[in-house]
């Protein structure tokens, strides 16, 4: 018995490195870690760290790997610290840039305008996804959550939340500065018009699960049409939003570094209003949860990975209702050749189809606790899951598959021919 468990550890090429039943030992490791998070979601952290340091040292001891090479980069590897780097500006910053939108009064106007029956529900989630389109999908997540608080005086069906996280996900699915996945893509050198198509499959989603979330939420609370909340709306808070979001833009586009523009556009704003600084900690906490499972993604044998094509894309969408959808995109955006319009929306709304999907879901737990369960999450949220289905084949029926050619080769080559004709 023994022999025949040490006969299948065979060594992974010249790279060093082991299998384990033709598996290699970093998946199986990352693996572990991802399960870790699903089970022990109130020790998210401490599971992400354990994980990224296993990996870590298994790398370290048993292959060729070099962690200051990974991230500094080489001749043959573009660095990690760039990435590494903007992610951490960007879900910090867009706390601050949340807060500003949610402390604008604009919020408090939106249940005015919510039709007086089942059709309310529906234009919420409507709401909600239109705001993740130009707000990180968790601020629009929350946002919509605490409205569904007010306007159905505390008593929002699991279905419906549910509803609310796929809502907020299929938003962001086509934007760059909509979902953590999409602004992965976009710093990693991925064009914004290269996804913005993910929206037909949203549209197509949001129309099947709004429907029937609508319906579960009507039968099990109505909605209050006369709750009235009179807030003016601070349109100085409203401006250093869109700067915030300019200035993400204009500095991936000339720097190649969101980060610094969305960090700058933030400083400047608080000469007018106080940015609430008090958020960041929990910010950086959770910026550093992902970051960690960034870093143990950037380290896989992608080459171990099946070829890319849509089957591969559609079943990403569904791994990615079970392990978060942050390092999926990591793994895809090293393999490359992905329709990336196609991928930001499995890898953004599949995640949707159980609570720790995404980190939508996983926020939105904390004014809902009764979602952490699986069981409930699935069972009332089943037109999640068909949702997910119809939109990715309209989305492939109407456009089809189109691969990108990996678009990190493609730098390289660019520079290679750059530097022939200059010299």
């Amino acid at each position: 018995m023994t022999s025949t468990f040490i006969l299948q550890l065979t060594t992974a090429g010249p790279s060093g490195g082991y299998f384990i039943f033709g598996i290699p030992i970093e998946f199986i490791l990352f693996g572990l870690t991802l399960v870790g998070v699903a089970l022990f979601h109130n020790h998210t952290l401490k599971v992400a760290i354990t994980g990224l340091v296993a990996v870590l040292f298994y790398k370290e001891a048993f292959t060729d790997f070099s962690l200051v090479e990974h991230i500094i980069g080489s001749e043959k590897h573009e660095g990690e610290w760039n990435i590494l780097l903007n992610l951490f500006g960007l879900l910090t910053g867009f706390t601050i840039l949340a807060d500003y939108f949610e402390k604008s009064g604009i919020p408090e106007k939106l249940p005015h305008i919510l039709p007086n029956d089942w059709k309310g529900g529906f234009f919420l989630l409507i709401l909600i996804a239109i705001l993740s389109s130009f707000l990180d999908n968790i601020a629009a997540a929350m946002i919509g959550g605490s409205i569904a608080h007010v306007v159905f005086k505390g008593k929002v069906h699991i279905g419906y939340i549910a509803a609310i996280v796929a809502a907020s996900n299929a938003g962001g699915a086509g934007s760059v500065v909509g979902d953590t996945t999409t602004t992965m893509m976009w710093i990693d050198g991925v064009a914004a018009l290269d996804v913005i198509h993910a929206f037909i499959a949203s549209f197509a989603a949001i129309l099947f699960f709004g429907y029937f979330a609508s319906k579960q939420q009507h039968q099990f609370r109505p909605i209050v049409t006369e709750f009235r909340k009179h807030v003016p709306v601070d349109w100085v808070k409203l401006l250093i939003v869109l700067i915030i979001l300019v200035g993400a833009i204009l500095t991936n586009v000339y720097l190649e570094f969101p980060a610094a523009g969305v960090w700058a556009a933030i400083l400047l704003g608080t000469l007018f209003r106080k940015a609430k600084w008090k958020l960041l900690p929990d910010a950086i906490k959770g910026s550093i949860f992902l970051l960690s499972l960034v870093l143990i993604a950037s380290m896989m044998p992608v080459e171990q990975l099946p070829a890319a094509s849509w089957q591969s894309a559609l079943i990403l969408g569904f791994v990615s209702a079970v392990f978060d959808n942050i390092p999926l995109t990591k793994l895809a955006l090293e393999q490359g050749g992905y329709d990336w319009g196609v991928l930001a929306y499995c890898v953004g709304f599949g995640g949707s189809m159980i609570w720790f999907g995404s980190s939508a879901g996983v926020a939105i737990s904390n004014i809902y606790p009764q979602a952490k369960s699986v069981v409930d999450w699935v069972k009332n949220g089943w037109h999640i899951i068909v949702a997910y289905i119809i939109g990715f084949f309209v989305l492939l029926g109407t456009l089809g598959w189109h691969p990108h050619a990996p678009h990190k080769i493609t730098k390289e080559i660019q520079a290679t021919e750059l530097k022939s004709v200059t010299q």
